[in-house]
């Protein structure tokens, strides 16, 4: 069969003169009411999220996200408002947004409290197909230990309620205080995952099976696999990457189950919120736990090693060139987290805001110049080996939908 791949692409909604997030969500939507269910609500005020279409190329994803985005800063921009994909921005205060207004939400929000209230935070979602649902959660064995790699790359978040918290992915400490989040466990087979998530289900911890939070998991209403790691990527380029990759794992991971009729998983993922942990820590500015030996490695030696991995799934779909290219600039150019960093060393936050909405529609500045500090988890030295000076530029924005 062929995998296709879709995005959710969750986004900040910011006041453009003080740059703060701000509860207008539902004004945003109001304006783009005519597009359908391609944009929704979030559990936080200050959220939107866009649905892509189920794409079979890079391409067309591409192009559709470029759409979505530019639809929604429009909408944004008639209210006084930006939008930004990230992590995390700069510059929010939980008190000043309440959460959703619809009954579920509530219910969160009444049942875990600072949690819900400081669901802050936004995530890019990749939905991969899969043939059935036994696959799909043997596939998350062979999957899950891959995915760190995925998370530094897409690490956007560095910055908490107006400080630098030294995490490249500070969403993802916020994002592990939910109960079932992280890492998932390991599973016979379809029955196997139902039980458990029935049994979570009825001990009241969780309301409903869509608060399976794993790093990645069945969709509970679509024949998908879902990845659910990543943060917010704000130059739309990270999204595709990030979703090749994913497609790429889940057809590496079906053809191994075929091949040898089970996923090869040892039955220890106990080392993996380690990793996960790591990866959020230092994004590609420091060491990664590598999958294959559970050991300290250089982030570009273990995202290399990825693509190793993968390159018979990514030539099998057109993707090797595309993504092997995009792979070298984003472990040349550094983390959206790094560059928010040199563009706001200083303590300049609003700049940074700034920085995070004009990638997001896809207005690329290039570096300033500024050191990456080193006190902030830059790893300097052990990392992309850039240094601390500006990372390469990224071409200006592409005119078409093609990546070179």
């Amino acid at each position: 069969m062929t995998v296709r791949i879709g995005v959710e692409e969750e986004f900040h909604v910011i006041d453009i003169e003080s740059g703060e997030l701000v509860p207008r969500a539902a004004a945003v939507l109001r304006r783009l009411a005519r597009h359908g269910d391609a944009f929704a609500t979030e559990l936080s005020q200050s959220a939107v999220e866009s649905n892509s279409g189920v794409h079979s190329t890079l391409d067309g994803l591409l192009a559709d996200l470029r759409t979505s985005r530019g639809q929604l800063d429009r909408a944004a921009a008639g209210l006084g408002l930006a939008v930004a994909a990230a992590g995390t921005v700069p510059l929010a205060r939980p008190e000043a947004v309440p959460t959703g207004l619809t009954p579920r939400y509530r219910r969160m929000t009444a049942e875990y409290r600072r949690l819900a209230d400081e669901q802050l935070i936004c995530g890019a979602h990749v939905h991969a197909d899969i043939p059935d649902r036994d696959t799909a959660v043997r596939a998350m064995c062979v999957v899950a230990p891959w995915l760190p790699p995925l998370l530094a790359l897409s690490a956007s978040s560095p910055y908490w309620l107006g400080d630098d918290t030294g995490y490249a992915s500070w969403r993802t400490m916020v994002w592990q205080r939910w109960p079932t989040a992280g890492p998932p466990g390991c599973f016979t087979g379809a029955d196997d995952y139902d039980r458990a998530v029935d049994g979570l289900v009825a001990s009241g911890v969780i309301s409903d099976p869509g608060m399976i939070y794993y790093d990645v998991r069945p969709s509970a209403h679509l024949p998908t696999l879902e990845l659910r790691i990543a943060d917010a990527c704000p130059r739309v380029e990270t999204a595709v990457l990030v979703a090749a990759l994913f497609r790429a794992l889940v057809v590496d991971a079906c053809s191994r189950i075929e091949r040898h009729g089970d996923s090869g998983c040892d039955g220890h993922h106990e080392w993996l919120r380690a990793a996960t942990w790591r990866a959020a820590r230092s994004g590609l500015e420091g060491d990664l736990v590598d999958p294959e030996t559970r050991l300290a490695a250089p982030a570009p030696t273990v995202v290399r090693g990825l693509l190793r991995r993968l390159r018979p799934a990514l030539e099998q779909y057109g993707d090797w060139d595309t993504v092997r290219s995009l792979t070298e600039e984003t472990l040349a150019r550094g983390t959206a987290a790094r560059r928010l960093r040199e563009l706001t060393y200083g303590g300049d936050l609003l700049a940074g805001v700034d920085h995070l909405a004009a990638e997001t529609r896809g207005a690329y500045r290039r570096p300033s110049g500024r050191p990456t500090p080193r006190d902030t988890g830059a790893g300097a030295g052990t990392g992309t080996g850039t240094g601390t000076g500006a990372a390469p530029a990224l071409p200006e924005e592409r005119k078409t939908a093609g990546i070179p």
